[in-house]
């Protein structure tokens, strides 16, 4: 599985961003229609965006559109638009049900959108959140949960607090329902980019959480988030002493297994084994 680390906005009607991000590091791009395009720009954005996706010149970079919400005026053509120019996928803003996700997947096979573009369901709502599990079990073409933690937030009626304290039974309900289906799952974004020491412990407390990246909105979110994302060195080599010394017991018939001290089960080697595997897949990047 593609690692999904650093997964960067730009807004769609600024073509110089959208040229500077063919350089930058980041692991995803979601090319934005939505909260980043003024209502006077989304025809123009939209042509600009259309033919930046379609055009493969963004490498190894995983290539996404953020389309206006369906509820809005400019959803439709939005969806024609990104399923002819077949991205990576498609990220659909306020999604609160199953059915938004089945209303979305139908429309990606009528407009011919390619096998490979998915869907990237973002949660957003007080509703999403209690229907997460639903939401991301609705598809095999939806691939990963996004949170929108600016609109949680106002919705919630929420303050800023130490820890976000206010979010947290919304990022873990949103977490519970991504690893019940198999899915990947980006954490929010965070506004202050002028303070990265704030940035790296937001993504710190996400990777604990067990998200697998972080949308960003600037490109000097880049490096740290890659960073804190990635296994360490010592996780690395943790990981392969804790499968080596399960497969040298299993070869002498050995029922316990201990590495440092304590007992390794095959949970413990599964885990290992993902951390080798994200590894890897950052490594061939």
């Amino acid at each position: 599985m593609a690692p999904r680390r650093s997964v960067l906005y730009l807004p769609g009607a600024n073509e110089r961003a959208l040229d500077k991000a063919k350089t930058l590091p980041a692991d995803a791009l979601i090319l934005d229609l939505e909260d980043a395009v003024s209502p006077d720009a989304k025809e123009s954005a939209r042509e600009r965006v259309h033919a930046a996706a379609a055009s493969g010149d963004y490498g190894e970079r995983e290539v996404a559109i953020r389309i206006n919400g369906i509820d809005t005026e400019w959803h439709d053509a939005d969806l024609r638009a990104a399923a002819q120019a077949g991205p990576a996928a498609v990220v659909v803003p306020k999604v609160d049900s199953a059915r938004d996700v089945m209303t979305i997947e139908r429309a990606l096979e009528l407009n011919g959108a390619p096998g490979h573009t998915t869907i990237w369901a973002m949660l957003e709502t007080p509703v999403a959140m209690l229907h997460a599990e639903e939401i991301a079990a609705a598809s095999d073409r939806l691939s990963v949960l996004v949170i929108g933690t600016n609109d949680l937030a106002k919705e919630l009626h929420a303050e800023p607090a130490a820890g976000r304290a206010p979010l947290v039974a919304g990022l873990s309900l949103s977490l519970l329902a991504a690893r019940a289906a198999g899915k990947q799952i980006l954490d929010g974004v965070y506004n202050d980019v002028q303070d990265l020491a704030g940035f790296e412990a937001e993504a710190t407390q996400a990777r604990q959480f067990g998200f697998d990246g972080k949308t960003l909105v600037h490109p000097g979110q880049i490096e740290p988030c890659n960073r804190v994302f990635a296994p360490s060195d010592e996780a690395i080599a943790h990981a392969r002493k804790v499968i080596d010394a399960f497969e040298a017991a299993r070869a002498k018939g050995d029922a316990v297994v201990t590495v440092d001290g304590r007992m390794v089960e095959n949970l413990h080697v599964t885990e290992a084994q993902r951390i080798l595997d994200l590894s890897d897949a950052i490594a061939a990047k």
